[in-house]
């Protein structure tokens, strides 16, 4: 792996995926790989607490935020919270963001796509009241989602960033077109990916960032492995090399990026 010096940011990944005891050897590798932040995911409201816990593994080295918010897999496990209960949670130091939320219309059953909707606004509401990015899942639902969004919007100005690529160009468009950002995973790097590598090459470079989702969607050369943060740099790699820029400049560049949306991890 090519070590970069700019201190690279995983956007987006699960450290409650691991285990207490795997967390350590994890953020080595990532300091190792020239990672300098991460921000680990929130999906359940519920598991709130856990996600604040794990921003303890912080070091001088490198800074674990975090996010709260329910996965739209996730919004009929239990009733939907109101605004001022998503408030009350995300007002801690370390929750830098509301989500992940969106809607997966791969995954949810046509009749949980309102509810999903309907959790997917309330989310926006928080984000929109604190200021802070409201993390975008979208899978197989880019025509809602784009409404969704311009309807949110025109309601008054949030913070947005799409993570994981994975839709159409219409879709990061409109989200740019909102001033949000796109993040890119190590699906990115897979060979029959080339589609998502075109919309990054179209984006404005200052709307885009990079993460790993890790533990799943490992990149090009750790595909079928576990994905851990560290392997961020390989993303940003193939993206530099796609993009035709060098890789420190890619590194500086995406970790700006972060830092000028995620104000409160600034």
């Amino acid at each position: 792996m090519t070590r970069v010096t700019t201190k690279l940011i995983d956007s987006h990944c699960h450290l409650d995926h691991f285990s207490d005891e795997e967390i350590p050897a994890l953020l080595a590798a990532a300091k190792a790989a020239g990672v300098g932040g991460m921000v680990t995911i929130g999906t359940r409201l519920a598991r709130a607490e856990q996600q604040k816990a794990l921003t303890r593994f912080s070091d001088p080295e490198l800074t674990v935020w975090c996010t709260v918010g329910t996965h739209p897999d996730h919004v009929a496990e239990q009733p939907l919270p109101s605004v001022q209960h998503i408030l009350d949670i995300a007002q801690a130091p370390e929750v830098v963001g509301i989500g992940e939320t969106g809607l997966d219309y791969f995954h949810g059953e046509a009749e949980v796509r309102p509810l999903q909707q309907e959790s997917f606004r309330l989310h926006i509401a928080a984000a929109r009241e604190l200021d802070v990015p409201v993390i975008i899942h979208s899978r197989q639902a880019d025509e809602d989602m784009a409404l969704v969004l311009r309807d949110e919007m025109a309601k008054g100005a949030f913070p947005i960033l799409l993570h994981c690529f994975a839709s159409s160009e219409a879709l990061a468009q409109c989200v740019v077109d909102l001033g949000g950002y796109v993040s890119f995973s190590g699906i990115s790097t897979f060979p029959k990916c080339g589609e998502y590598r075109d919309v990054a090459r179209k984006l404005p470079r200052e709307r885009i960032l990079v993460e790993t989702d890790a533990p799943y969607l490992a990149p090009v050369p750790k595909r079928g492995k576990k994905n851990e943060p560290a392997f961020v740099a390989y993303t940003a790699a193939c993206l530099a090399q796609e993009l035709g820029e060098p890789l420190e400049q890619f590194s500086q560049m995406t970790t700006e990026n972060f830092f000028r949306l995620f104000k409160k991890a600034a």
